[in-house]
């Protein structure tokens, strides 16, 4: 059987479907430790505000509950050939979530929980032959369906911390902090408000480094541990615990 052409690389069959299996399976993690964490809550605590401003603890939960069903809608699309945009319009997503905020805990909890399964069975049950086709984000970047497993996944483990609760950066798994990372790197790496960087981040058994081209001649160099160079690149955290001369950012998003 040929291999497959995924973006710049090429995979057997048998490698891909592993490499889903391992992507699925990540998720299903990391969403059984926002789930657990989110059981923590209660009816004041999920009012309470969350590290993103503006929102509440309920907020971000429902947010993670509209980007699964966002996530359900790249699969259809890539299932079916039709077109399935995460969300509507960016007005209709907002406003979702907003509403969403206002209901008990017990109610988010059933949402969160519901639409994490939907995702899961659509992720299940995705044919192999389609995780190849191409779909679009909400900012029209175009990418692979495999990489929507990617995706949930920064979203489960950024806004799991981003509740203030009881998990932190230096919690997430080093694999999957990895895997983060890359993405968080690569969106930088296309905008021109960013200054030039060199990272590099110890995982422990092995070094990553990436080279970011920004607006500065001269790149900085920043090194550090996993969790706290995430907290950095998505403003979330400052570079007290990094090493280097590290420079202020843009906002992540």
């Amino acid at each position: 059987m040929a291999d497959i052409v995924l973006g710049t690389g090429r995979w057997s069959a048998a490698a891909l479907a592993d490499e889903v299996a391992n992507r699925r399976a990540a998720v299903q993690h990391a969403t059984e430790v926002l789930v657990r964490s989110a059981s923590g809550l209660d009816e004041i605590s999920v009012r309470q505000p969350s590290l993103l401003p503006g929102w509440s603890r309920s907020h971000v939960l429902t947010h993670l509950a509209r980007n699964a069903d966002a996530c359900c809608n790249l699969l259809l699309w890539a299932r079916t050939g039709i077109e399935h945009p995460m969300y509507a319009s960016r007005d209709d997503r907002d406003q979702a979530i907003e509403e969403g905020a206002s209901r008990s805990h017990q109610l988010l909890m059933e949402d969160l929980v519901a639409s994490s399964d939907r995702f899961a069975v659509a992720a299940r049950d995705l044919p192999d032959s389609d995780w190849t086709a191409e779909v679009s984000l909400s900012g029209g970047d175009v990418i692979p369906a495999l990489h929507v497993l990617r995706l949930r996944l920064l979203e489960v483990w950024v806004h799991l911390v981003d509740l203030d609760h009881d998990v932190d950066f230096t919690d997430i798994p080093l694999e999957d902090a990895e895997m983060v990372l890359e993405d968080v790197v690569q969106f930088f790496g296309g905008r021109p408000d960013v200054p030039a960087l060199t990272l590099e981040v110890d995982f422990g058994d092995h070094r990553r480094g990436w080279d970011l081209r920004g607006t500065t001649s001269r790149p900085a160099a920043v090194s550090g541990e996993p969790g706290p160079m995430l907290g950095w690149l998505l403003g979330r955290t400052g570079p007290g615990e990094l090493r280097g001369d590290a420079p202020e950012l843009p906002e992540w998003l």
